[in-house]
């Protein structure tokens, strides 16, 4: 299903964990890592394609993560012409991206690359939120560094341990105070 300008509707999925790391799965017998990302089928909403997605690529269900937020419009990548099936070149242009921003509430075990007879991921891990992204093939680079960009300020700051506001409230009722008037 291509739109008007030859580009696939599509869904990417930045997961992320309780200190902000996100999900890096490798590709099934390659040396690239990138996103969760999948089509979005006929009929289907991008949300309807971002939890089908997650479960095909990650076994991950709705109960196991929180949207936490998803790009304004589309994103667009070109895929450069040799990597084109012959009999869709001049129709097929690339991707148009919808990104949803997730936060894992499930455990690191729920994840599971074998939920289905064809995974997309054969090794994942946790990384730093601005990752390098020299391990995602070059032209979805650029759309990467949007969908980060925008999505980072949905993020909340990591858990820390015991920090101000932590012993404050171990030592205080009134928790409306704010940290400034401390």
């Amino acid at each position: 299903m291509l739109d008007r300008e030859g580009y696939r509707p599509n869904v990417g999925i930045i997961l992320v964990n309780q200190k902000n790391q996100v999900f890096w799965g490798k590709r099934v017998r390659e040396h690239a890592w990138q996103f969760p990302q999948g089509g979005i089928k006929h009929g289907e909403s991008p949300v309807q394609a971002m939890f089908r997605e997650l479960h095909e690529e990650v076994g991950l269900r709705p109960e196991h993560v929180r949207i936490l937020g998803r790009t304004k419009d589309w994103l667009r990548y070109e895929v450069p012409n040799h990597f084109i099936r012959r009999e869709s070149r001049g129709h097929y242009r690339g991707q148009k991206q919808i990104w949803f921003l997730l936060r894992l509430v499930g455990r690191d075990c729920d994840v599971s690359l074998r939920a289905t007879a064809h995974p997309e991921f054969d090794a994942w891990r946790w990384s730093q939120y601005w990752i390098s992204l020299d391990t995602v093939i070059e032209f979805k680079r650029g759309v990467y560094h949007q969908a980060l960009q925008e999505l980072s300020a949905y993020l909340s700051k990591p858990r820390q341990g015991r920090g101000r506001l932590a012993a404050r409230q171990a030592g205080s009722s009134n928790l409306a105070q704010p940290l400034d008037q401390a």
